[in-house]
């Protein structure tokens, strides 16, 4: 057992790991329009620089679970924001369209390890109860505050020193962080017998998983009948349907259908997708708003973006509380409640004659309920799991987490570009309608947690 002062020490590590993944969801975007003028993207193409590393992290998020519970999970962890580090090098120093692109898809992977090994040290290094829960609040703080931060600070590089800051900013943070985890983290133990790494599974998951993300990303921008788009889909269902079959009769499968039963990580595991579906997508529709709709320069829009970060990051400190002391699912249904609420009220924000001080209300109640939830559905999703699987449950979670939020973009996005000058009105009641679902399946979230099902 590590000391104190140690755990302490991991948990600074493993909370700015999730500020730096949290941070990219979102940098990029006020940053487009100066890369796609700089670098001479065509308005569709664009899109990719933001897309690549929504398909690839989507894509290999259950692999990156299950390889740090088979390598070892700082193993994966340093390796994971090593590759951020060098990936995002290469994204700043991009002098055309094709390198950026690409950078961003090897900046994907490394998230996609980076997630899962970050949140099952956190399952493994603190014992399930209020330790744990602190832990998460802390962990989930970062990450949830990150995804608005990002477009604060991706204003305010963008407009100080250029477009190749969003980028050059992770490598020193992602390096730092690698160097100190090999003298902080507990080294990665051996674990007695032998485990087999299960790759019909990997890759089935692995390449139906990203040709599913593909599909969600791209059908809105090439259109759901353009040939790339169905030719994905069809391989997508192929390769996940083969995906289960492998996994129900496989002897070590990657991802073991047993843990389902697990009726906390299964209802968790749903409560991600929904999450970030209709929480996630708000920053998107926020960010429209202000440049397209208001004019606010990329500093301005990143200074905007303060209220609801506060908002989230104080959400994450009261679902930490709540869960502890009432349980995970009256805490989701606290955070659902309030996000609900305070969605429904920003919507009518949405308006070209309205101004910011419109918006506040809503950011500030969503924003607590949005906290709150994140905050919550990690401690349901990592509950009642045995050690030596917290990496493949966590990339199970983290897998529909990067999906809900493509399914809930393409939705919005479309519903948005539907329904003329209001769509934006229209996108975000429509995210309050959603939220709805993720009330309902709090009644999944089992009152008191079982213990781990036996590997």
């Amino acid at each position: 057992m590590s000391s104190p002062h140690r755990l302490r020490w991991s948990l600074a590590l493993l909370a700015l790991a999730q500020l730096i993944f949290s941070l990219d969801l979102n940098i990029v975007f006020v940053a487009l329009p100066e890369i796609g003028a700089d670098l001479g993207f065509s308005g569709q193409t664009q899109q990719w620089v933001v897309s690549a590393y929504a398909v690839f992290a989507g894509g290999f998020l259950l692999l990156g679970g299950r390889a740090a519970d088979l390598l070892g999970r700082r193993r994966m962890f340093v390796l994971a924001l090593t590759i951020y580090a060098v990936s995002s090098l290469a994204g700043g120093l991009a002098g055309s369209p094709a390198v950026i692109v690409v950078a961003r898809a090897v900046q994907g992977i490394g998230g996609a390890l980076l997630l899962p090994s970050t949140l099952s040290l956190i399952s493994t290094l603190f014992e399930e109860g209020p330790r744990r829960n602190r832990a998460l609040a802390v962990w989930g703080g970062a990450g949830a505050s990150g995804l608005t931060v990002g477009a604060l600070l991706g204003g305010v590089l963008t407009q100080a020193f250029g477009w190749s800051a969003v980028f050059f900013v992770n490598v020193p943070l992602a390096g730092l962080v690698a160097v100190a985890a090999l003298a902080v983290i507990p080294r990665d133990e051996r674990e007695a017998g032998t485990r087999r790494f299960d790759l019909p599974g990997a890759l089935t998951a692995t390449g139906g998983t990203t040709l599913l993300v593909f599909v969600l990303v791209q059908g809105p921008e090439l259109g759901w009948t353009a040939p790339a788009v169905l030719v994905a889909a069809v391989f997508a269902v192929a390769l996940l349907t083969a995906f289960v079959v492998v996994e129900v009769r496989g002897a070590d499968p990657l991802m073991p259908p047993r843990l389902l039963r697990n009726r906390s990580l299964a209802a968790g595991v749903a409560i991600t997708f929904v999450y970030m579906a209709t929480f996630g997508a708000l920053p998107y529709f926020l960010t429209v708003l202000l440049q397209t709709v208001h004019g606010f320069s990329a500093l301005a829009t990143g200074l905007a973006f303060l209220v609801p970060s506060v908002a989230i990051a104080t959400g994450t400190q009261l679902g930490e509380r709540l869960t502890t002391r009432l349980g995970p699912r009256r805490a989701l249904v606290t955070g659902f409640v309030l996000g609900v609420a305070g969605t429904a009220v920003l919507a009518f924000g949405f308006d070209a004659g309205r101004g910011y001080l419109a918006l506040v209300p809503g950011l500030v109640v969503s924003g607590v309920g949005q906290g709150i939830t994140w905050t919550a559905m990690w401690i349901a999703a990592a509950a009642g799991v045995g050690a030596r699987e917290q990496g493949v449950a966590s990339g199970l979670a983290t897998t529909t987490l990067n999906v809900g939020n493509a399914v809930g973009l393409a939705v919005l996005v479309a519903v948005a570009n539907g329904t003329g000058a209001g769509g934006g009105r229209a996108a975000v009641l429509l995210t309050a309608a959603g939220m709805l679902a993720g009330l309902l399946l709090t009644r999944a979230v089992p009152r008191a947690v079982r213990e781990p099902v036996p590997a």
